[in-house]
């Protein structure tokens, strides 16, 4: 037993029981009275500890006096140590009974441990170390939090759950090992003795995993500031309670005063539900709802529910509603590690309600909706699934008085079988196969299919990969067939759809050959290099060409249109590219020389390009890549794709999709755009990325998008520049493509994050630099918040122009108290940190 110098006298005593109010054995020893001065000295006997028998708990008693013993009571003093299972009490002065075990403690009395971590202090009580009752007097105490370690001689207190709970109370009763009954007291989960919020009562309980008092007042920085007739608050790590949450309330340009209340139902453990309601003075009445639940593994739920009753509003003499209802739903479920069922399904019943509702401007403006939900089963290379899917494609009306354009596409259900490439034998040939059958429906715009097309897709294809030298060459070969129970009479332009119940067969024949060059590479380690980048440089250079060949597709003109199944074509293309890299390799030349030599050759004897990335990394010489550039373009042989091509409308074919998701053919061509794909990391703190289509013969940017990226300690920002001058992405069939033209810029600058305490203050915008004007900006918001030690305040004012549609300015606030609720309309989804 170890001794402080400090406390050259120093009492044990341990005291064992079999159960409460029973006799108990007790050995006493008087240890350490006086240090021998030498290794002969005479020495004092330790204490002897007995150790417990059966189930019998121990208590044991340490202090700097000598213990005094009358009958079955102790009596200590000077530093009293009482230690009974996971609880230590500390007193100047201690009686204890080992027949009833009743402790008295006075002078500096604190009791420690416990399942929640509590931890008080009182002037003086009465406790039952078994039972773990007792009456406290002037108390100060806290659950959920413990000392942390000494820093620069101070010790700071810590967090050990989300819900701690610091009080104090002129009395405190302790009923039970969790349950007390604080009077005359008050609470918090702010650092103590100065909180940020508190609530004060004649009388608490806590218990169950919570704290409940009647007739509280709220407090805020000191003052009061709320009557509260009935409050509760969860004091456990993993406790959540149902209740009725802090009001909201704000104020719009368009929605005008909001008010809003919401009721949060923790259904158990794993599942909540919260309603809400808000109301808009201008417009009307709102509901939202969330469902959530998280299972084991992967396995969750959630369900959300938005709607507006709009009273709606007279623009000039025509009346507008903006109402609606936006459903979502998502989920997975995981029966194995190889089958599982998954989805996301969403209902959006307006647009015009999403773009004047929706709080975040990218969801304001996405008006495509792809619902799907699928399950799936995978083994050894294979995959048998089902879907079912629905698209949404809405389109904003042209003037207030006509209505939106719709285009609905169902797959109802499509059942799927593929296979990764397997050996056949031990020839080299590798065969793979892609298949489904599905249920098909289309409705838009004066067109829509007459129940469900059914359709067969069956695409099996062989290949034989060889190498040699450095160089790489893939020959692939395959077929398709595709049988459809409808199909569609070829359509001049202008000209209006129309379907026929007559079946089609569709059915090609497809050659492939792929050959890519060994890579050139030269590392560059010139003192001057090392010296600006601090590694060496590493540049290598990766072409690669590739031959397609596809015929037998003549009636590609009566084909239904539903997903890119559809828009296989013939075609008779080249394609060629290059790609670029620059890699920083760590100083250690030699040294991670020889450890990639050693590594290149235990891959090369591997495929799996997984473990490829996992030996470089655990042989500590791994390239950080700097730049990757991807160049591609095509050339195409058969600038009509065996007549497929319309001219004067956008034509999509299976080949342009793999190139590029911007559609550029409006007529016969040879040549596709110059496809440019750039990536930069020049730190760990920024990132570059730029990406181009330039098409060559028109001698324009069909799309040029720019992304910045940085961040450094508490500073961050953000560019975002989107182009796009292609062929129009929403038509009816038949009609000539309209022209998508839109040129963007997004800009963000912050400082700070929602959790940083002081001052945090963060900005955006969106342009459209198409527009002038009072045109100009789309979007703009302006966010500050400041946090103290468990409070914080945000206020925001936020800008939204989206033409005719929405023409709206709004003022936010939030007041957040840690482990209590936020009040105010600025939700954390809207958040600019």
């Amino acid at each position: 037993m170890a001794f402080a110098a400090s406390h050259p006298q120093l009492w044990a005593q341990e005291v064992t029981s079999e159960a409460p109010s029973q006799a108990v054995t007790v050995q006493t020893s008087k240890v350490g009275q006086a240090l021998p001065d030498s290794p002969g000295a005479v020495r004092y006997p330790e204490a002897e500890v007995v150790p417990p028998e059966d189930d019998r708990d121990t208590v044991t008693i340490e202090s700097n006096e000598p213990q005094r013993k009358t009958g079955n009571v102790y009596t200590a003093d000077d530093h009293v140590v009482i230690t009974y299972r996971n609880h230590v009490v500390y007193a100047d002065h201690i009686v204890y009974d080992s027949d009833t075990n009743e402790l008295t403690a006075t002078g500096h009395l604190r009791v420690v441990g416990g399942k929640n971590n509590e931890d008080f202090t009182a002037s003086h009580g009465r406790m039952n170390v078994v039972t773990q009752t007792g009456r406290f007097y002037d108390v100060n105490g806290s659950v959920g939090m413990k000392a942390g370690m000494k820093l620069g001689g101070t010790s700071r207190e810590t967090y050990v759950n989300s819900n701690p709970f610091l009080f104090m109370g002129r009395m405190v009763e302790k009923t039970g090992p969790e349950e007390y009954t604080i009077y005359d007291g008050k609470f918090t989960s702010c650092m103590m003795p100065h909180p940020d919020w508190l609530l004060s009562a004649g009388k608490f309980h806590v218990g169950e995993g919570r704290a409940s008092a009647q007739n509280s007042i709220f407090h805020v920085v000191g003052l009061p500031l709320l009557y509260l007739p009935y409050v509760t608050h969860p004091v456990e790590a993993d406790q959540r309670q149902s209740g009725i949450e802090i009001p909201e309330f704000g104020n719009s340009s368009t929605k005008g005063v909001v008010l809003g209340e919401t009721f949060y139902w923790a259904i158990n453990r794993s599942m909540d539900l919260t309603v809400g309601l808000d109301y808009f003075s201008r417009r009307g009445w709102s509901e939202r709802s969330t469902f959530q639940y998280k299972g084991v593994g992967n396995d969750f739920v959630r369900a959300h529910y938005s709607g507006l009753q709009d009273r709606g509003y007279m623009a000039g003499n025509v009346y507008v509603n903006q109402g609606g209802q936006d459903i979502a739903f998502s989920g997975r479920h995981d029966f194995s590690r190889q089958t599982r069922v998954a989805g996301f399904a969403e209902y959006l019943s307006s647009y015009p309600y999403r773009q004047a509702f929706a709080e975040d401007f990218n969801e304001a403006v996405s008006s495509d909706i792809v619902s799907t939900i699928y399950a799936v089963h995978q083994w050894d290379g294979y995959s048998a699934g089902v879907r079912v899917e629905r698209y949404q494609g809405l389109k904003m009306a042209a003037t207030a008085k006509t209505p939106e354009e719709e285009v609905r596409i169902f797959h109802v259900p499509s059942l799927e079988f593929s296979s990764t490439e397997h050996e056949i034998g031990r020839t080299g040939l590798q065969w793979n196969l892609v298949s489904s059958m599905a249920g098909l429906s289309r409705v838009q715009p004066d067109f829509s299919t007459g129940g469900l097309t059914q359709r067969f897709d069956f695409h099996p294809q062989i290949s034989y990969p060889l190498s040699f030298d450095g160089w790489h060459l893939r020959g692939s070969l395959g077929v398709r067939d595709t049988l459809y129970s409808r199909s569609k009479e070829p359509t001049n332009l202008g000209g209006l759809p129309v379907e026929l119940s007559t079946s089609l067969n569709r059915a090609d024949v497809e050659m492939e050959a792929e050959l890519r060059a060994p890579v050139v590479e030269r590392t560059f380690d010139s003192p001057g290099v090392e010296r600006f980048f601090h590694h060496d440089v590493r540049h290598t250079i990766e072409p690669e060409f590739a031959y397609r060949y596809v015929t037998g597709v003549s009636n590609f003109q009566n084909v239904l249109r539903f997903d890119d199944v559809d828009v296989a074509s013939n075609t008779n293309e080249v394609e060629y590219g290059v790609t670029q890299r620059l890699f920083l390799r760590p100083l250690k030349a030699q040294h991670c020389a020889e450890t990639e030599e050693k590594v290149e050759k235990e891959q090369a004897k591997i495929k799996d390009t997984v473990t490829h990335l996992s030996m470089r990394r655990t042989s500590g010489c791994g390239n950080q890549e700097l730049i990757s550039w991807r160049v591609t373009q095509k050339y195409f042989l058969d600038s009509r794709f065996g007549g497929a091509v319309v001219d004067g409308r956008r034509n999509i074919f299976d080949t342009t999709l793999n190139l590029s998701g911007i559609a550029f053919l409006t007529e016969p061509r040879e040549i596709s755009p110059l496809v440019s794909r750039l990536r930069v990391r020049t730190s760990a703190n920024m990132d570059v990325e730029w990406d181009f289509d330039l098409d060559t013969g028109a001698k324009k940017f069909t799309s040029n998008n720019v992304v910045v990226d940085v961040h450094q300690g508490n500073v961050f920002g953000g560019l975002s520049y989107a182009r796009l001058n292609a062929p129009g992405r929403f038509y009816t069939e038949g009609a000539t493509s309209s022209v998508s033209n839109f040129n963007q810029l997004r800009l963000l600058l912050g400082y700070g994050s929602p959790t940083k305490e002081g001052l945090s203050v963060a900005a955006n915008v969106g342009l459209d630099l198409n527009s002038t004007g009072a045109n100009l900006v789309q979007y703009g918001a302006l966010q500050t918040s400041y946090n103290w030690n468990c409070c914080g305040f945000s206020v925001e004012y936020r800008k939204y122009e989206l033409g005719s549609v929405r023409n709206e300015s709004a003022e936010k606030f939030s007041i957040t108290l840690v482990n209590l609720g936020t009040a105010g309309n600025l939700r954390s989804a809207a958040s600019l940190f």
